[in-house]
C-alpha cells in the first residue's frame, strides 16, 4: 500500500525547522568544545595518544613502562559512578566548578579500593540547553580532580537533551581506569582477627543520600542555599553541602607505595551509600567481624545538623551518611601507627575506629557499638 500520509502536510510549516529551533544551538556547542581542550591537557601524560577531536581516545598501556615500576602480571581495574541529586543543590546555589570533583571521586576512590593506581577517566555531561560557560566550569572540577588524583581525563561526551531536562539543569557520569598488579591486589581476603580499621576523615557529606539531605534541609528545616546556621560556623547551606568529595588517590598510593604497606594493608573501603557497616562489610571475609567504636572519631557538625532538623534516627544516619569517615583502610596491627603518621603527614585525620576478632559466617560482618 503506498504511503500517503504526509501528501497533503504544509511544507512551508516546516522547511524553516532547524537543530536551534529543537534546541539544540550548533554554535554555541562549538563554542563549549573550543573551551575544554586546555583543561584536558593540563591532566595528560606522555601515554595519552591521538588527535584531540577524534572519535575515541587512545592510551598507550606502556608494558615496558609498567614492568619497570614492577608490574609482572598487571589487571585493568574500571570504575564508574555520577554526583546524583547533589547537582540539585549545585543548580539552587550555582556554584558548579566543585561537583566535577565529586565526579571524580565518586569513580577514583572506588578504583583505589582494588589497590590499583588511576589511569585515566572519561565524562559524560547532559544538558538541557548549551551553555559554554556552565560546561566549562563543570569540565575545569573534573579536570582539577584528575590532576590531583593523577589521572588523565582523555575525552568525554556532551549531550543536549533539552526534552530530558529542565533549563538549566545537567547529570553528570564518570567512567575511570586503572592498573593494578595482581598479586597486589587488594581485595579483603587477607583480613584477619587483630587487625586495625584505620579511618580517613571525609569532607562531609560527600555526594551519597542527598535525597535525604534535601528533604531535611528544604523541605522540613524550610532553609534556602543561601541561609547561615550559626551550626555550620557562618557558611552558607549551599557551601557546605556543596563541599565537593575528598580524593584518597594520594594518600593510598602513598602508603601502597612502600613495600611494607603493602603487606600490611589487607583491605580499603570507600564509604558511600550505605554508610560505614554495609560498604565495609563489602571488602569483610566470613570468618571475621569488624568492630567499629562509636565516637572514636570526630564527626563533622553538618552531620548532627541535617539530623536535627529532618529527625533523623540515629540508626538512618549510620545506614544513608559516611558519618565522617570517607574512607576505612584494614591494616595489620604492627603497621597500624606508622600508616596513621603517613596519612596524617599528607594532611588528613585518621582514627583508630575499629578492630577485627573471628567470628561465625552467620554473624554480620561489621558491627557499630
Amino acid at each position: 500500500m503506498p504511503c500517503d500520509a504526509g501528501k497533503n502536510r504544509d511544507i512551508g510549516d516546516v522547511s524553516g525547522a532547524t537543530y536551534s529551533s529543537a534546541g539544540v544551538d550548533l554554535v554555541a556547542y562549538r563554542d563549549a568544545m573550543a573551551r575544554l581542550p586546555a583543561h584536558l591537557r593540563r591532566t595528560q601524560c606522555p601515554r595519552v595518544l591521538g588527535r584531540e577531536g577524534s572519535f575515541a581516545a587512545l592510551f598507550q598501556l606502556d608494558l615496558q613502562g609498567l614492568f619497570s615500576r614492577g608490574y609482572q602480571d598487571p589487571l585493568l581495574v574500571s570504575c564508574t559512578d555520577g554526583v546524583g541529586t547533589k547537582l540539585k543543590l549545585a543548580v539552587l546555589a550555582g556554584i558548579h566548578d566543585t561537583v566535577g570533583i565529586d565526579l571524580v571521586a565518586m569513580s577514583v576512590n572506588d578504583l583505589l579500593c582494588t589497590g590499583a593506581e588511576p589511569l585515566f577517566f572519561l565524562d559524560y555531561v547532559a544538558m538541557a540547553k548549551d551553555d559554554p560557560p556552565l560546561l566549562e566550569r563543570i569540565v575545569k572540577g573534573i579536570a582539577d580532580a584528575c590532576v590531583e588524583s593523577e589521572c588523565a581525563l582523555v575525552g568525554g561526551e556532551t549531550a543536549i537533551l533539552p526534552d530530558m531536562y529542565h533549563p538549566g539543569e545537567y547529570d553528570l557520569a564518570g567512567f575511570c581506569v586503572g592498573v593494578v598488579e595482581r598479586k597486589r591486589l587488594v581485595d579483603g581476603s587477607a583480613i584477619e582477627p587483630g587487625d586495625v580499621a584505620l579511618g580517613i576523615a571525609s569532607s562531609g557529606v560527600h555526594s551519597n543520600g542527598f535525597s535525604l539531605v534535601r528533604k531535611a534541609v528544604f523541605e522540613i528545616g524550610g532553609l534556602s542555599v543561601d541561609d547561615r546556621p550559626t551550626e555550620l560556623g557562618g557558611r552558607t547551606v549551599g557551601e557546605v553541602l556543596l563541599t565537593p568529595t575528598r580524593l584518597y588517590a594520594r594518600a593510598v598510593k602513598a602508603v601502597l607505595g612502600h613495600e611494607r604497606g603493602q603487606q600490611v594493608v589487607h583491605g580499603i573501603a570507600h564509604i558511600t551509600g550505605g554508610g560505614l557497616a554495609e560498604n565495609l562489610s563489602r571488602i569483610v571475609p566470613d570468618q571475621v567481624q569488624v568492630v567499629i567504636d562509636r565516637g572514636s572519631w570526630g564527626i563533622p557538625p553538618v552531620f548532627p545538623w541535617i539530623q536535627g532538623l529532618g529527625g533523623i534516627a540515629a540508626d538512618e544516619m549510620d545506614r544513608v551518611f559516611n558519618m565522617g569517615i570517607g574512607m576505612v583502610l584494614v591494616v595489620s596491627p604492627n603497621g597500624a601507627e606508622s600508616i596513621r603518621q603517613q596519612l596524617a603527614e599528607l594532611g588528613h585525620d585518621v582514627w583508630p575506629i575499629g578492630t577485627v576478632r573471628a567470628a561465625e559466617a552467620a554473624d554480620e560482618r561489621v558491627v557499630i557499638r
